[in-house]
């Protein structure tokens, strides 16, 4: 779209004008002379990978991108007015030349898309017009590592690539955290479960004006912070996969008006497909809830009524489908809920009660064993760790109305019990040694 705006842009300036209509025709022509040159390249690069698939050079070509990048970025009256757009039309030879489509050009794509010269300036466009382009290509990586990571197939080329995402990330993270943040959802979509740190990355990004509360304060009252009543910025279409599998309307109803009942008992079915959980469509479906949730929430606090969370259309949802789900289904449904744990806001309070809430509910022991494995792994993977995750494992297993410290599963091995005491440690502090006393825990609940 961007080339097709540019020429006719050019074309509809071109007549009989005066001298700032030469200006116009002299910028527009230097912008789609750019565009036309990264074209070229693009299809140069594919064509020669296509001619010599098992002796394919990447260099060369990463050389001209490179110099290109340089060139175009240095000051200029005529190039700099249209820097977005330039940068626009390496973004599009970028997405031509994405890694699913040129596997053998993915190391120096990777480079040319963390470029000092690239991805800070497209992250900088005014009024964020480039997050969308750069959400695009993040998307295109993780497009390409998605089926690797999924089947833990690494080879050293796919872990050397890891390694350089996770640094572009942490870049990402440290200098442009709201981008993570906004479009945390997404990447989550294409994230698999076993990439707890990958993943930890996106979800502990925060509004820079933000000043985090310390999780490890003693007695500290979540609920009054005042960034708690605040909803989060998202960018990404959190309902999609709902319109996709026609599941939105009904879910809608449901919510509404409880009925039909029938919807609640086909629900867990209704997530599969081909004997295969979507990930996505759970993913939606618990973002959807939630914000529904609060919506309720919030109109009942309007209007002076009590706004508990139990006995609730949404939390109907939850509870039916914790108990109804098999040992998969329910992992993926936890670990979409625990996604939502991220700096103070509405969802990361509301998300954290339900999964407290379904703890402190839950039908089996081994229901409390699922809930607690999913918090878990994402605090004993290396830092960061998001803040929603932190407060709600320390209300988990500092509050008595749990229990956490009596049930069977936190000393069934001298391995496991050691595991919880390490994090414990690291998250009450060194004087807390609760494992060594369930039968206390217990009789303080």
């Amino acid at each position: 779209p961007a080339p097709a705006a540019a020429s006719s842009s050019s074309s509809s300036g071109g007549g009989g004008g005066g001298g700032a209509d030469d200006d116009q025709e002299d910028d527009a022509g230097g912008d789609n002379a750019a565009k036309a040159e990264e074209k070229n390249n693009g299809g140069l690069v594919a064509a020669q990978k296509k001619k010599k698939k098992a002796s394919f050079e990447q260099r060369p070509f990463f050389r001209i991108f490179v110099d290109l990048l340089h060139d175009l970025n240095s000051p200029d009256p005529v190039l700099d007015s249209s820097n977005p757009r330039v940068l626009a039309a390496f973004a599009t030879a970028f997405h031509a030349l994405q890694p699913s489509v040129v596997p053998g050009f993915a190391f120096s794509w990777l480079e040319l898309v963390s470029h000092r010269m690239f991805l800070p300036n497209v992250l900088l466009v005014k009024n964020q017009k480039g997050w969308v382009v750069m959400h695009r290509l993040l998307v295109d990586l993780f497009v390409f590592l998605e089926p690797y990571l999924r089947r833990v197939e690494l080879t050293d080329a796919i872990r050397t690539l890891y390694k350089g995402t996770l640094r572009v990330l942490l870049v990402l993270l440290h200098d442009f955290p709201e981008f993570l943040s906004d479009f945390h959802h997404s990447f989550c979509d294409l994230i698999p479960t076993s990439c707890i740190q990958l993943r930890n990355l996106f979800l502990s990004a925060f509004p820079r004006s933000m000043r985090l509360p310390d999780p490890f304060t003693p007695n500290l009252k979540v609920d009054l912070l005042p960034e708690i009543s605040q909803p989060p910025r998202v960018l990404s279409n959190c309902v999609a996969a709902l319109d996709v599998f026609g599941l939105r309307e009904r879910l809608d109803e449901y919510l509404r008006t409880r009925h039909p009942i029938s919807f609640l008992l086909d629900l867990p079915r209704e997530l599969k497909r081909d004997g295969a959980y979507e990930i996505p469509l759970v993913n939606a479906l618990v973002v959807h809830i939630g914000t529904t949730a609060i919506a309720q929430l919030h109109s009942k606090t309007t209007s002076g009524a009590s706004a508990p969370i139990a006995h609730s259309a949404p939390m109907d949802v939850f509870q039916h489908l914790t108990n109804n789900l098999d040992s998969e289904g329910r992992y993926f449904l936890l670990n979409a809920i625990a996604n939502q744990l991220r700096f103070p806001n509405q969802h990361t309070h509301y998300y954290s009660c339900v999964i407290l809430f379904v703890f402190a509910e839950a039908t089996s022991d081994y229901i409390k064993e699922q809930v607690t494995r999913v918090l878990l792994e994402r605090l004993i993977v290396h830092r960061p760790h998001p803040w929603g995750l932190l407060i709600t494992f320390i209300e988990l297993i500092k509050n008595p109305r749990y229990s956490f410290w009596s049930h069977d599963f936190t000393h069934c091995a001298s391995e496991i019990e050691r595991v919880f005491e390490s994090v414990a440690r690291s998250c009450m502090g060194p004087g807390h040694h609760m494992l060594n006393q369930p039968e206390s825990a217990a009789s303080a609940a």
